[in-house]
């Protein structure tokens, strides 16, 4: 995977997190440090390991979709984008504030947000691409995407969620697309 790829991937992934971390942060009040380290940590964590347990389910089903590997990782990683793009349109329903200091709460919004992630190293391994250097970049990028994104939360409120979903999708169907042409 070459390194503008992996920036493009990593940054995709990671707007489901910066799109909670946004909202975290609109609710953070003086607790805003606080709550970006662990919004970073929760969202980079499991956005570097879930990648790792696709690649190896994906590796356990290789020799089966040699032959259509790259239809599964364009059909992935379509999929998710266009869930990513459709749910960005849809109308946020009055919700009561989340506990960010939560500990349970955090680690079902980062399992929730890393789901792409495992579907992306299942593409990774069809690929025959390394998994290690693509986890590590995908949960770094995240890291720094959510902690930003809940600093900017609390100085901007709502209105870039949409926005920053809507990029992380055609970014991921872009993806897609790209991996289709080069094996077709």
């Amino acid at each position: 995977m070459k390194l503008y790829e992996l920036i493009l991937l990593s940054v995709g992934l990671s707007m489901d997190a910066f799109a909670i971390s946004l909202t975290c942060g609109i609710y953070s009040g003086n607790e805003k440090i606080k709550i970006a380290l662990k919004s970073g940590l929760f969202f980079g964590v499991s956005q570097a390991i879930m990648p790792v347990i696709g690649y190896f389910l994906g590796k356990s089903f290789e020799s089966l979709i040699k032959s259509f590997d790259h239809w599964v990782a364009f059909i992935i990683l379509f999929a998710i984008g266009v869930k990513m793009f459709y749910e960005s349109f849809k109308e946020e329903e009055c919700r009561e504030r989340v506990d960010t200091s939560s500990f349970k709460v955090m680690l079902l919004l980062a399992l929730a947000t890393s789901i792409d992630a495992l579907a992306c190293g299942i593409s990774i391994s069809v690929l025959n691409g390394g998994i290690l250097v693509p986890a590590l970049f995908i949960g770094t990028v995240t890291f720094i995407i959510a902690f930003f994104g809940v600093i900017l939360g609390d100085r901007l409120g709502k209105s870039f969620r949409r926005g920053a979903e809507i990029f992380g999708s055609l970014v991921l169907v872009f993806i897609a697309f790209k991996i289709l042409f080069e094996h077709l």
